[in-house]
């Protein structure tokens, strides 16, 4: 039998959604964790992790960084890569800047992280003046500061913790490239499928989308980024349906089955929804992250969450902590909730999982 819009909707749901298991074998089978820091009502990363990992609370990411053997970095966004994933990028390579005054200040810090250990931007600040720099957004920030992110996401420093929401930066032991062209295509090649396994099945628009922004993850491969994807399209399966060529990971097969009745709330960067282009062909509408979009121009709220109601995504909620107590609203695509008694009970149960996962504790206590 061809597959269809349903098999592949279903197959979007399961496999991303799979059975909770240890952190530790979520991280490994995601392969990559996108982080946000917007709390509403929890952080993306700890929003996502929650679905895949068994007794999960918000934060438990951030506590147990340091024994899980995981990176902070940028992948096709910035969060947090298994220790695999992380030698597959580096060495990214090259100067971090071609300004000799620049280069000394490079050198100065290394120094002077490896004599601390570990240091703080602030421990940093108070012992160097570079000045300011204008940021991303605008903004004046510490040139040190600046120049700490920039060698950490060239790979001469790691985030060894989080002080308060604060990175604190240890020295990375150096790490060797590849030896050969095959060796580089290989870890491509392999980055490719990292990239496969956490947000398949794919339509090929979305499959060449996520590979380019691979450059992110290896600028110094940028060049091999299209035969990469070449070579992928040849060895991935892949499928036409409904006019449009999907691919998933090799090893993997759609079958066909039911979505358990479960509801799920998920972040807007969850492996379910981050591709805008997927969502829309599989669910039928448009969801956008309005957390930057102004006030007025809001459809569905600041940071609304979409609602997963078997392999349909039915609508979206707004969550939010008040005085230690837990509130609501929700919208639905339909205009109206779903009327079967599963979807209610359903929904009732994800809220008692949200107040277990943020410490909240039921309604009455």
């Amino acid at each position: 039998m061809p597959l269809t819009l349903d098999d592949l909707r279903r197959f979007a749901v399961t496999r991303s959604l799979f059975q909770p298991t240890t952190l530790e074998r979520a991280l490994d089978t995601l392969g990559f964790v996108q982080a946000d820091p917007i709390r509403a009502p929890a952080r993306a990363q700890d929003l996502t992790l929650r679905h895949r990992v068994k007794g999960y609370r918000a934060g438990d990411l951030e506590r147990r960084y340091e024994a899980l053997g995981i990176e902070e970095d940028f992948f096709v966004n910035y969060g947090f890569v298994t220790r695999a994933v992380y030698e597959l990028m580096h060495p990214r390579g090259g100067p971090v800047s071609k300004s000799v005054t620049r280069s000394k200040r490079v050198e100065a810090l290394l120094s002077f992280v490896k004599a601390q250990g570990t240091a703080h931007p602030r421990q940093v600040d108070d012992h160097f003046d570079h000045g300011s720099v204008t940021n991303y957004w605008g903004g004046s920030s510490s040139a040190t500061t600046h120049l700490l992110t920039d060698m950490h996401y060239r790979g001469l420093l790691r985030v060894v913790r989080r002080d308060v929401g604060i990175r604190v930066y240890g020295v990375r032991e150096a790490m060797q490239p590849p030896a050969d062209k095959a060796s580089r295509e290989a870890r491509l090649d392999a980055l490719v499928d990292v990239v496969v396994r956490k947000y398949a099945p794919l339509p090929a628009a979305s499959l060449w989308g996520l590979v380019r922004r691979l450059r992110y993850a290896v600028p110094q491969w940028e060049r091999g980024l299209a035969p990469a994807l070449k070579r992928a399209k040849q060895r991935l399966p892949h499928a036409h349906v409904d006019g449009i060529e999907w691919y998933w990971p090799a090893g993997e097969t759609i079958e066909a089955g039911a979505a358990p009745e479960i509801v799920r709330l998920l972040a807007p960067f969850d492996p379910v929804v981050w591709d805008r282009r997927r969502f829309e062909i599989l669910w039928g509408w448009a969801y956008r992250f309005e957390a930057y979009t102004p006030v007025k121009k809001r459809e569905r709220g600041y940071y609304a969450l979409p609602l997963l109601w078997r392999d349909r995504v039915v609508g979206w909620g707004n969550v939010t902590v008040r005085d230690g107590a837990l509130t609501s609203d929700f919208g639905y695509v339909s205009g109206r909730r779903p009327s079967d008694r599963q979807f209610r009970q359903a929904l009732d149960a994800e809220i008692e999982k949200l107040r277990a996962f943020l410490d909240l504790g039921s309604p009455s206590s």
